[in-house]
């Protein structure tokens, strides 16, 4: 059983707008204006990002640059970049971002919790991707990279509906077991509730232990905050998050976007949980990074702001 953990501990939060937030959208966003945002995101706070996946250009064409994003990540010191890999072939455009001014530092994989979702997303059963990420891990840590796995869909499934708990349970072992270095847990598509995310939280942690968990929310139903918080109570201190709540899967019908990185910064900020992030930065970069996209940004804290008092209208009696 893990130590507990105290109600205060500061928390880490992955910013993924480069990669998830942008995957699923139709117009694509040029190399210089990632590069940007990536600036931004350091800026703001961040320091784990995930800039990039070496996937096939035909199914994801937003992510078709993935080696010119790489080769202008900015130095960053205490930053770390990821790529996400879905295959050995990804796994090695990531190690070949070795030779790179500023490489990659992080190898991110994926392991689908069922097999029909992971036949549409990777065309692989379960038992096909555990094989795969084994591999996977083995190569990209032999290389130097930190090794970690996503289990995609561990709250829900478009196709075959809930998942059981055991299972995914089963999955984290079996890749804690393979090496992997952290384990997500992911809400692919915003099914999730507290109850069902503290619970699962709560038994991968104790399952895995040393082995760190991080929790990757998406807010289909408004949800996500509330999720955030379960897994907070639960023991998780790593989150996933993207700036304005951008985001979505080609392949995961119905879902919307990542928990908002500035919900996350109201939700612990607000709770006196440090984000290492800052709020106001992280509000302007919104604003700035609406114009590129060409509307406002989902996030409903990014449109509100943080929470300040205001003066009393003139001619109001107090």
């Amino acid at each position: 059983m893990p130590a507990p953990s105290s109600p205060t501990d500061p928390v880490t939060i992955v910013e993924v707008s480069p990669r998830d937030g942008l995957q699923n959208e139709s117009v694509l966003v040029g190399t210089a204006d990632k590069l940007a945002l990536i600036n931004h995101l350091v800026a703001m706070g961040a320091t784990r990002i995930e800039v990039a996946s070496f996937v096939n250009p035909r199914r994801v064409p937003q992510m078709a640059d993935a080696e010119g994003v790489v080769a202008g990540l900015p130095a960053a010191p205490g930053v770390r970049f990821i790529g996400l890999v879905l295959n050995e072939r990804g796994v090695d455009r990531a190690i070949a971002t070795r030779d790179n001014a500023r490489p990659l530092d992080e190898a991110g994989c994926v392991l689908v919790a069922t097999d029909t979702f992971g036949i549409v997303n990777q065309g692989q059963t379960i038992a096909d991707g555990i094989a795969a990420n084994t591999a996977m891990l083995r190569k990209a840590k032999g290389a130097g990279l930190f090794a970690q796995v996503t289990i995609s869909a561990a709250f829900g499934c478009p196709y075959e509906g809930p998942v059981p708990a055991t299972r995914v349970v089963e999955l984290a072992t079996r890749m804690a077991e393979a090496g992997a270095q952290e384990i997500a847990l992911a809400d692919t598509i915003g099914v999730g509730v507290p109850g069902q995310v503290g619970e699962l939280t709560a038994r991968v942690i104790e399952a895995i232990a040393p082995v760190p968990i991080r929790l990757h929310l998406h807010d289909t139903r408004g949800l996500a905050p509330a999720n955030a918080w379960a897994g907070y109570l639960a023991g998780c201190r790593t989150f996933d998050s993207a700036l304005g709540g951008l985001g979505g899967c080609p392949f995961a019908p119905g879902a919307a976007g990542n928990v908002g990185t500035e919900e996350l910064l109201y939700l612990f900020g607000r709770s006196g949980i440090a984000t290492g992030y800052d709020l106001d930065t992280t509000l302007a970069a919104n604003r700035w990074f609406a114009t590129i996209m060409g509307r406002a940004l989902p996030s409903r804290a990014g449109k509100a702001g943080d929470f300040v008092a205001r003066p009393i209208p003139t001619g109001v009696n107090s």
